[in-house]
């Protein structure tokens, strides 16, 4: 009988129901169930789901027990998930169907509740569905009683109306009474929200946001009275849009309507006619909200986890050509809103919108909401209020901003044609003049740059060279193919504590390259290792001496045991997991089939013959193993009888309240279960002293369990004869409650000393080795094999071939943007490299990597830098800035703008830099911004052929032959 209540099928049926389950698509109204991704593999490794599992498919050790969604919620008992939390590396989303099949065959741990998630469909052009894994939390009051909040969570999809519902049945409104709700989006200003079919993502409305829920006076009046306003949602100056067009500053149909500021003087903006309807009296900056500020140093409030977006504008509002561009109404004229590529020129608009407020000098900071609203609906992965990719961001807005502001209108067909042995010069301004043909505006005058990119085949040395555009480099790091793990190493000797090691292992390695770091330092020979991961007091992973470490992230707790030929073939001893537990039940049940057991405590590993092994030599190998932190009392020591309290056991354990117990249950990291209301099992049941489970010499009972440890297997008998063990078997130790209390030191079970290795490695991180930002152009430009899954086709020996391939830099932009690839990930793991790279603020010399002889003078000087701080999925973005007007540097955080130092802008959490061309070759004044296109300029018309092609050829079929 499973724990669920039916009896599962057979694990092949089960297999393939969760897999069709996973097939079905995300559709728009349906729901998904987030299952923590740890049990998710434990269940496939149980039913084979994988191939390398399949011979040990239905072993009872490998059975998952119940649903355990426990390290996916916080430690605090709010029954909120974790923040930042993975798809993939932490949970995985299940369909109603299959969540409910694994409930009924598996059960569900008790006191769980299950977590689930709407599907929201997001963006007006581009539809795209998606699981809503975090809410959106209001502050919510009554009038303007602020003493009394209530916080609330509600999803993207839910409606005006159902804010209101929910705010009224809070607050205990009558149903006869008359309420309105309203968004306070600044410190003073109040917002109606007056269209009730409206979504709270179409309404703006952002993580941590304020509503007021208004109730009608008895006399019919109402306690606030709006100001009517043509000022623009949001922002929009009237002296900054000085042109007299009438044009839309926000997107999409609002929900918001009336206006209430704290002073009836106010700056108003004018509405712009956008494209679409407004269904609201906008709303306007008071005058508390404006400053003498100097223009450029205006600060971005974060919306809900919008840093990202913050940093990746200021940079770009920092970039002077462009900048001048939209403060100089140039875009109007450029509007292509019939572009089935764009987004119908509203990113323009909007994004103009924004630079004019920032540079206006009239505010300390101002809200992005407009903006970020206009973005989602074009780019719905950006529509949420997770954290993001500040390059992604940037990539989109640029390539937004290049389709509404395309100059082609109708874009001609071009055939390509391959470079035939021409000469590079001429393959490079036919590739460049075939682009622009297509792609004309003012990010292209700007930002784009040309890249050659030539393969060479290995096997009939045919040579393909292209001409690319870019908009930006991502730059490799040239960092050392290895990675540090930290392991908790347990000798062989019960006496010595554990000891914590930094190892320095290959990142492509197995376990046998950090069992081989690791005797570096303990002399232990590596078939005397065994390695598992720790999670939860119990063995998530015994791994293989052959398994790639590249499973092993870097949260994970990491152990090797000294173990006598810890080899699986060992015929003589058999290797037992042990798991530490103590029974419990249910107030008012003495069944013990209503009891559970909480594991605690750091499992072990213990040694045993494989035959003729009892259970007492079992009982005292284990009470040999655990010699260092408890205490074996005395044969005549009756301690069953009485506690350390004093209080006699004469049938039942008197427990003061529980809560010694419940503070001992608790559990860190997601691993905790609910104790209120819960007595630990009476192990000397019905008024005997001890029964038989716990004979007197006995501190502890022994079974054969789940690798889980929450599954009993089988209960080992005390009856002198061989014990039989399976062929993966987990052991649980259930403790004696009075026991555990007199005779388990719990910090001494708890010591970790940390080695030497630990201690050097975090003073080494402040001598971590250095990168040159030549390092990473060099790399760039490096000669390589292509990998199987990149594999390039040969139109020669027509198929695919590991090619060699190369980049050069052609011509550079005005402005160069070049990006660090700091993250990496992988099915196992995702990586941020946090190592330092130098860079010039002053005097990028980048000629002497640009592979065209005519390329003109290309000195660049640092204008701005989008950093990243933290790991990844979470972190903190901000940006350092030189205003154009003072030449001096800024720091933006979100909100907050303040003076920096040159030097401080080089740090290791740059993540994106912006280069401006020192000495222009084109014209910067603001009546005439050139047209001329960068990557043709020093390319002469005609050029002597061969000798920039021979070169060429020459140098990439001598590193081909050097790598093969």
């Amino acid at each position: 009988m499973a724990e669920g209540g039916l009896i599962p099928p057979d694990l092949e049926t089960q297999q393939n129901e969760i897999i069709e389950q996973g097939k079905k698509q995300l559709k728009k109204g349906d729901v998904r169930y987030l299952l923590d991704n740890r049990w998710f593999k434990q269940w496939k490794k149980y039913v084979g789901y994988e191939r390398w599992d399949s011979s040990s498919a239905g072993e009872q050790s490998s059975h998952p027990g119940p649903i355990d969604n426990g390290p996916l919620f916080k430690s605090d008992d709010s029954g909120e998930i974790k923040e930042h939390l993975i798809e993939e590396l932490d949970y995985v989303f299940l369909t109603s169907e299959a969540w409910n099949s694994l409930v009924s065959w598996y059960g569900l741990t008790k006191n769980q509740e299950p977590i689930v998630r709407d599907v929201v469909e997001n963006g007006v052009y581009v539809k795209l569905c998606h699981v809503e894994v975090y809410l959106v939390e209001f502050k919510m009051y009554l009038d303007s009683d602020m003493e009394n909040v209530i916080t609330k969570k509600f999803s993207k999809s839910d409606t005006i109306d159902d804010i209101e519902k929910e705010m009224r049945r809070l607050f205990n409104i009558p149903d006869e009474k008359e309420t309105r709700v309203w968004n306070r989006y600044a410190s003073s200003t109040l917002e109606q929200l007056v269209t009730k079919d409206s979504t709270v993502q179409d309404a703006g409305l952002f993580h941590g946001q304020a509503l007021f829920l208004e109730v009608k006076n008895d006399d019919g009046t109402w306690s606030r009275q709006a100001k009517n306003t043509n000022t623009a949602l949001g922002y929009n100056s009237s002296s900054l849009l000085s042109d007299g067009k009438n044009y839309s500053a926000s997107g999409g149909d609002r929900a918001s309507g009336p206006v209430i500021t704290a002073s009836n003087r106010s700056t108003r903006y004018n509405t712009m006619d956008g494209g679409y309807n407004m269904n609201c009296n906008t709303c306007s900056y008071n005058d508390s909200n404006i400053s003498d500020n100097q223009p450029g140093l205006c600060g971005l409030n974060n919306l809900g986890n919008t840093c990202f977006m913050n940093a990746a504008l200021q940079c770009m509002s920092n970039t002077p050509p462009l900048t001048r561009y939209f403060l100089e109404d140039q875009y109007w004229d450029e509007l292509n809103t019939s572009n089935p590529l764009g987004m119908k020129g509203e990113i323009a608009k909007s994004y103009a919108e924004l630079i004019k407020i920032v540079w206006s000098g009239k505010y300390a900071c101002m809200q992005p909401r407009n903006f970020k609203m206009q973005v989602g609906r074009f780019a719905p992965q950006f529509s949420g209020y997770q954290q993001q990719d500040s390059q992604e961001l940037m990539a989109f807005l640029l390539d937004g901003l290049h389709e509404d502001l395309n100059r082609i209108k109708k874009k001609p067909y071009i055939e390509l044609r391959d470079a035939d042995g021409r000469p590079d010069e001429v393959v490079a301004k036919e590739a460049w003049d075939n682009y622009r043909k297509r792609n004309n505006s003012i990010i292209v005058d700007i930002f784009h740059g040309l890249l050659k990119s030539t393969l060479v085949c290995p096997e009939c040395s045919k040579i393909s060279v292209t001409f690319d555009p870019f908009c930006y480099l991502t730059l490799p790091l040239p960092v050392k193919k290895e990675r540090q793990i930290d392991v908790c190493f347990v000798s062989a000797d019960p006496l010595e504590p554990p000891m914590k090691y930094k190892l320095t292992v290959p990142k492509a390695g197995c376990i046998n390259d950090l069992c081989e770091s690791l005797r570096k330092f303990t002399d232990v020979p590596t078939n005397m290792m065994c390695v598992v991961d720790v999670y939860c007091h119990k063995f998530q992973k015994i791994f293989q001496p052959e398994e790639g470490l590249n499973t092993i992230m870097d949260r994970d707790c990491i152990s090797v045991y000294e173990m006598p030929n810890a080899s699986s073939d060992n015929t003589e001893q058999i290797v037992l997991p042990v798991y530490l537990r103590q029974k419990r039940f249910w107030p008012g049940c003495t069944n013990e089939s209503r009891s559970s057991a909480y594991l605690f405590g750091q499992p072990f590993l213990v040694a045993v013959p494989r035959t003729n092994c009892t259970y007492n030599l079992l009982y005292d190998a284990i009470l040999n193993r655990m010699q260092r932190f408890i205490t074996v009392p005395s044969p005549d020591h009756e301690w069953w009888k009485k506690n350390e309290k004093g209080i006699v056991l004469n049938g039942e354990v008197e427990m003061t309240n529980g809560e010694d117990d419940a503070e001992n249950d608790s559990q860190s990291d997601g691993c905790k279960d609910d104790d209120e209301g819960i007595d630990f099992l009476d192990e000397s049941k019905e008024g005997n002293a001890v029964n038989e489970d716990f004979p007197a010499h006995r501190l502890f009972t022994m079974h054969f369990v789940n690798s889980a440890g929450s599954s009993e297997v089988e209960r080992i008998k005390d009856d002198g004869c061989p014990i039989r063990f399976s062929s993966r078997p987990y052991l649980a130790i259930d403790w004696h409650h009075v026991a555990k209390e007199l005779f388990y030191d719990e910090k001494l079970a708890e010591e970790v000393e940390q080695h030497e290795s630990v201690l050097l490695s975090s003073r080494s991180l402040q001598k971590r080795h250095v990168i040159q930002l030549n390092e990473c152009l060099e790399l760039f430009t490096a000669t390589e094999r292509l990998s199987a899954e990149d594999s390039w086709y040969c139109p020669s020996c027509k198929k695919h071939q590991q090619a060699t391939k190369k980049f050069d830099l052609w011509s550079l932009p005005q402005v160069l943007v070049l990006c660090f690839k700091r993250f990496s990930y992988n099915r196992y793991m995702r990586d941020k490299i946090d190592t330092l790279v130098e860079f010039p603020t002053r005097g990028l010399n980048m000629n002497k990597y640009i592979f065209n002889r005519n390329h003109g003078p290309a000195t660049y000087d640092l204008i701005g830098v989008c950093n990243h701080y933290g790991g990844l999925g979470g972190g903190h973005y901000t940006a350092h800035a030189k205003n154009r007007d003072d030449q001096k540097w800024y720091y933006y955080d979100d909100s907050s703008v303040s003076p920096a130092k040159e030097e401080a802008v080089v740090s290791k959490a740059a993540y994106v830099l912006f280069y401006m061309l020192r000495d222009p070759r084109t014209p910067t004044s603001s009546s005439a911004i050139s047209r001329e296109i960068p990557a043709a300029v020093g390319t002469p018309d005609t050029c002597d052929n061969g000798i920039g092609e021979s070169s060429s050829e020459e140098d990439v079929l001598n590193d081909a032959m050097d790598i093969n």
